[in-house]
């Protein structure tokens, strides 16, 4: 036995010493077994400071703010050596913000879902340092961005500094919209980072154990035990679908006298919960949450919050108040004040995000980028450019553009403004010929004829397929990924640019534009089972959907730590239950 462990521990000591000595790790995951290479690389020196001087002045130094979705999927995929990378973010580590809903209740630990930003710098084989600081002001004009450091120590009025930058990805994400809703940041819990869902977590114990104190009466351990989410959508119903499975898989066990008294309500303005998913999805919901004795109310605007009651709005205009114990908001998201600053200097005002355009650019600012929740992509309307783009395919300037002609530019059209594609899809149009001859008549396809106000005509409806994309990890990581594959061409591209054409102007883009695409998405119900709706209108519910959500949430971890914490913690539940310590 001492002998076994006397191995292991060598073992696990030369792996830290000599990290690079193992190039090939093989581990099996709920996803299904797979061979990894695995390679170190040099490690991360800690005693880098700001001081320009000490870096190479070749290397272009590029600023990244976040350490979330977008940015860390931007630091995993860069890998152009040349540029000298600076990381700043308060958080000194990346969350899997898909599993926030299951810290809440115990069912995956906190730890588990999170990696070190310090262990994915230190695998790359380029200069990337990190400092745990906030950005408090972004200088476009100077290249320079304020921060201070959120370390509560004394550093000797060191507390702030400033960086210069080349190129700056701002990646910082978005906080909770309370739609200045009364009383909403005192009373409210939210859910965005790993600290709120271990406060909610501590906050779930403190009523069950509030309400099991002998002096109470029935009426008072109700209050306590009534339960409010606000926000109907993907967060807000996995929260209350994993605090009905705690309640009732777990709680009732250890708190059997208060398991009637139990309420979770769920409100939402709209019409209905999830109406981002197909309308199959979002009638099992509701009708799953009613049969378990989840209260859906839709239609009820929330006006305010006090210490003791929450104020709702029906649809008939009338007011009407409930006790609770806790209040979980999850409505969606707001701009940060960082952010809200920067665009008025920018001049984008009025907005929710940072206007960018197809390849992530800041309108505007030539060298800054912008990605993930704190920015919206400002697709171009065909419309606005309908005159060149019938100007670039007119190449013998006689006024009208044959099929031929035209043919020629499609495929620059359709990668320039996707709408155009999404427009002959849905119109099951098998060509852009069949879109002319639809404003031409009914002549051969070939011998059509269009002058500028029949084009016009002809793209008239095209710009009605665009749509923003929505404030998803999803988008955000393939937005990251997207950019340092970029960077990691810059000068190639340069030289050979592989974009569309310059509509309005000459030669190419350098870049293809970023392009979305969607894998679909998931919406966790309780009793072990989950909503599916994939690409191609495939929906599936129930319990097989269950095991997919494992399997692919289990393989989108960011490292194989987290992949097997995650599971384990997984295992755990199965065989022993969720933890209800207060810690």
């Amino acid at each position: 036995m001492m002998r076994g462990f006397t191995l292991f521990e060598r073992f696990s000591r030369a792996y830290r010493e000599h990290p690079a000595a193992l190039k090939l790790l093989v581990v099996f995951a709920v996803s299904g077994g797979g061979v990894v290479a695995y390679s170190e690389s040099k490690g991360y020196d800690g005693m880098n400071v700001v001081n320009s001087s000490e870096v190479d002045i070749k290397k272009k130094k590029v600023v990244v703010l976040g350490t979330g979705w977008a940015g860390t999927s931007f630091l995993k995929n860069l890998k152009n050596p040349t540029y000298d990378v600076q990381v700043i973010s308060p958080r000194n580590y990346f969350v899997f913000t898909p599993l926030l809903p299951s810290v809440t209740c115990g069912t995956v630990e906190a730890r588990s879902i999170v990696e070190p930003i310090r262990n994915i710098t230190r695998k790359k084989n380029m200069n990337i340092r990190y400092w745990e600081a906030e950005c408090i002001k972004i200088d476009a004009q100077n290249k320079k961005v304020y921060c201070r450091s959120n370390q509560n120590t004394n550093l000797n009025g060191a507390e702030e500094f400033v960086v210069d930058y080349d190129y700056l990805v701002i990646a910082m994400g978005a906080r909770s919209n309370t739609f200045n809703t009364p009383g909403v940041v005192e009373n409210c819990h939210f859910l965005k980072e790993v600290e709120d869902a271990q406060k909610i977590r501590r906050s779930v114990i403190d009523c069950f154990e509030r309400a099991s104190l002998p002096t109470l009466s029935d009426e008072e351990r109700k209050k306590i035990l009534q339960f409010v989410i606000v926000g109907g959508g993907p967060t807000g119903v996995e929260f209350a679908a994993e605090l009905h499975d705690f309640v009732n898989e777990d709680i009732v066990r250890l708190y059997p006298k208060v398991k009637e008294l139990v309420k979770i309500t769920l409100l939402e303005a709209g019409d209905h919960i999830l109406n981002m998913f197909d309308k199959r999805i979002t009638a099992f919901a509701e009708e799953k949450f009613g049969r378990e004795g989840i209260e859906v109310k839709t239609g009820s605007m929330v006006v305010k919050v006090s210490d003791k009651e929450i104020s709702t709005k029906e649809r008939s205009g009338e007011i009407s108040s409930m006790p609770y114990g806790m209040v979980v908001w999850s409505t969606g998201i707001g701009t940060r004040p960082v952010i809200m600053d920067f665009m008025k200097q920018i001049g984008q005002i009025n907005r929710r995000a940072l206007a960018t355009d197809e390849w992530l650019r800041v309108e505007g600012c030539d060298n800054i980028y912008a990605l993930g929740d704190c920015a919206t992509i400002n697709q171009r309307k065909v419309m606005e450019d309908i005159s060149v783009i019938f100007s670039k395919a007119d190449k013998d300037n006689s006024g009208t553009l044959t099929v031929k002609e035209f043919q020629e530019v499609i495929d620059d059209i359709c990668l320039r403004y996707p709408q155009v594609e999404l427009y002959l899809r849905n119109k099951q149009m098998g060509s852009i010929a069949d879109l002319l001859k639809e404003a031409k008549g009914d002549e051969n396809k070939e011998s059509i004829e269009l002058d500028i106000e029949e084009f016009k005509r002809a793209l008239s409806q095209v710009d009605s397929q665009m749509k923003n994309l929505p404030a998803t990890a999803q988008v955000a990581a393939q937005q990251g990924s997207y950019l340092a594959k970029c960077f990691n061409r810059m000068e190639e591209c340069e030289k050979n640019p592989e974009g569309p054409l310059r509509f309005r102007g000459e030669g190419r883009h350098r870049f293809r534009p970023f392009r979305y695409k969607h894998f679909g998405q998931f919406a966790p119900l309780g009793g072990e089972q989950t909503a599916a709706q994939l690409p191609g209108d495939w929906v599936s519910i129930g319990h097989s959907s269950q095991w997919l959500w494992y399997s692919v949430y289990a393989s989108k971890q960011v490292s194989w730590r987290t992949r097997a914490l995650v599971i384990s913690d997984w295992t755990r539940r199965f065989i022993f239950g969720r933890d209800s310590s207060r810690i």
